[in-house]
């Protein structure tokens, strides 16, 4: 009885482990892009900090999809959905890629808490509107109405 309940337990964990795991194949996931976009009053009623925050997740945004903005600007897409072969070739590409944009963000996100607080808090609100300007366009897509 013992060793069944070992064995599931063991196998509950492992589905928990790997079933957290990303797709190596997909793009990028939703988690990626920013869920709320903001006029200037918005901005304008928040602290540094928070817009600090925000300015993060915009170049988070923009560094994670331009790179694959030819193949696709919509979340969730798989290298198989556009015609790609998920091969191993195809995947480690990806995968370092991934990891790459990954390394960067960490070290932009370092400079953006560090620097960007001695900015002008309206030179911080006219970037993120910026951003988020660039961010709608790149949603749209090579198809969209630029």
């Amino acid at each position: 009885m013992s060793k069944i309940l070992i064995s599931f337990i063991l196998f509950i964990v492992t589905n928990i482990t790997f079933g957290q795991q990303e797709n190596p194949a997909i793009f990028f996931t939703q988690k990626d892009q920013v869920n709320k976009f903001h006029t200037i009053s918005d901005l304008q009623s928040l602290k540094k900090g928070e817009l600090v925050n925000l300015y993060q997740d915009r170049v988070k945004e923009i560094m994670t999809v331009l790179p694959f903005l030819s193949l696709t600007n919509e979340a969730g897409v798989r290298l198989k959905d556009i015609g790609i072969k998920e091969d191993s070739r195809h995947l480690k590409v990806l995968k370092n890629t991934t990891e790459s944009i990954h390394d960067n963000l960490e070290i932009i996100n370092t400079m953006v808490e560090e620097l960007i607080p001695y900015a002008d808090t309206e030179k911080i609100i006219w970037t993120i509107l910026y951003y988020e300007e660039i961010i709608k366009k790149m949603r749209i897509g090579v198809n969209g109405n630029f």
